[in-house]
């Protein structure tokens, strides 16, 4: 079992407890104490509009929340630099992999996260906790969709 753990694991498990830990408390939190649902293809697409005028953009519920939204992408990136200052750790910021690699990747994402109208933030966490069934599908079909892109690229030794 241990041998298992190490394998899936290398640099350990408890920071990832942790990030999941800080993720869902942050989330219910702001769900909790504002109603707002902290889904991050939404904070992306609020962003947006702060430069881009065509009609999606444009609507209603991404202009009037984007205040808050970018406040809030902002501190995940603050949050994100805060761990990296004080883990004390020999941390890098490379992910091993060739940059079109990384663009291929942010792009087919972003483009999943449009068509099932939210992100794994959204969905997993703010609609699961909420439990609402269109996230639990979009859920599964993230992860099946994640499982068989995986099996398929170790397939062609990619």
């Amino acid at each position: 079992m241990r041998a298992m753990l190490h394998s899936l694991f290398p640099l350990g498990w408890v920071h990832y407890l942790a990030g999941g830990l800080l993720l869902g408390t942050g989330v219910g939190l702001l769900f909790l104490l504002t109603g707002r649902i902290g889904g991050m293809s939404t904070v992306f697409s609020s962003t947006w509009t702060y430069v881009v005028d065509r009609p999606f953009f444009r609507q209603v519920r991404l202009v009037d929340s984007r205040a808050w939204r970018l406040v809030y992408a902002l501190g995940l990136v603050a949050g994100a630099g805060l761990w990296w200052g004080l883990s004390g750790a020999d941390q890098t910021l490379s992910t091993g992999q060739s940059p079109w690699r990384l663009l291929l990747g942010g792009l087919l994402v972003g483009f999943g996260a449009r068509l099932a109208n939210g992100c794994t933030s959204g969905h997993g966490l703010c609609g699961l906790g909420s439990l609402h069934w269109p996230s639990l599908v979009a859920v599964l079909t993230f992860m099946a969709a994640a499982f068989a892109t995986a099996q398929w690229l170790h397939h062609l030794g990619v």
